[in-house]
């Protein structure tokens, strides 16, 4: 039921186009910013973001964003971010997250990773379909969007802010994670100007997706 409050929240377009600002970001986001970015009033804005910290969708702070600090820097202003949490809703209820966790467990026992890989990179190839490899970075993150993975560009290539197989990343991060690397592999293509490659960070996706070392897009 919570989750189903949480994302019926969501059905204000100014409070959906708040909320879809401040994660696009990938850091703390001040009222004056979000506002500005919305189109609508400062006031305005901070009711519908504290809606959505109340119902668990983002997380609030303060601090100066004057970067400033002692007397003359100014009171510390409310931000915020994305709440770390997960919401879904699926009627009737289902578990597919305990049958994930699952799979991996006895995937991960069994040694059945290479196996695993393989097949994902197939699952890759055949969401990519006819369609060669992609062409570039821009069409990378074109593709990786649509896939609900947050892509950003940084230092000439793409990451990415969300993994989609988060929740089971985090029990089985080698066995997830590779399996994430080979889907990706297959979806983007491996002959073309741009490669998908492990380099994980705090907080975002495991893969970073580059130009290939032999071309110079």
């Amino acid at each position: 039921m919570e989750d189903i409050e949480a994302i019926a929240v969501l059905q204000d377009p100014v409070r959906r186009r708040l909320y879809e600002y401040v994660v696009a970001q990938g850091r703390e986001v001040g009222r004056n910013e979000a506002a500005e970015a919305a189109g609508v009033a400062r006031t305005l804005a901070a009711h519908h973001l504290d809606k959505l910290t109340g119902a668990g969708l983002l997380e609030s702070g303060s601090r100066r964003l004057s970067g400033r600090s002692g007397p003359g820097a100014g009171r510390p202003a409310k931000v915020y971010t994305r709440a770390r949490g997960e919401r879904s809703v699926s009627l009737p209820a289902r578990d597919y997250r305990t049958a994930a966790e699952l799979l991996a467990e006895a995937a991960e026992q069994a040694g059945i990773d290479a196996g695993l890989c393989a097949a994902a990179r197939r699952r890759g190839e055949a969401l990519r379909g006819p369609a060669g490899p992609c062409a570039g970075l821009d069409e990378a993150m074109e593709v990786l969007a649509a896939r609900g993975y947050e892509p950003y560009a940084a230092e000439g290539a793409v990451r990415m802010r969300n993994c989609p197989f988060h929740a089971v990343a985090e029990s089985f991060p080698p066995l997830v994670c590779g399996m994430n690397l080979a889907l990706l592999e297959g979806l983007l293509g491996t002959e073309g100007p741009v490669r998908a490659r492990m380099d994980a960070r705090p907080g975002e996706c495991c893969v970073v997706v580059e130009a290939s070392k032999n071309n110079d897009d």
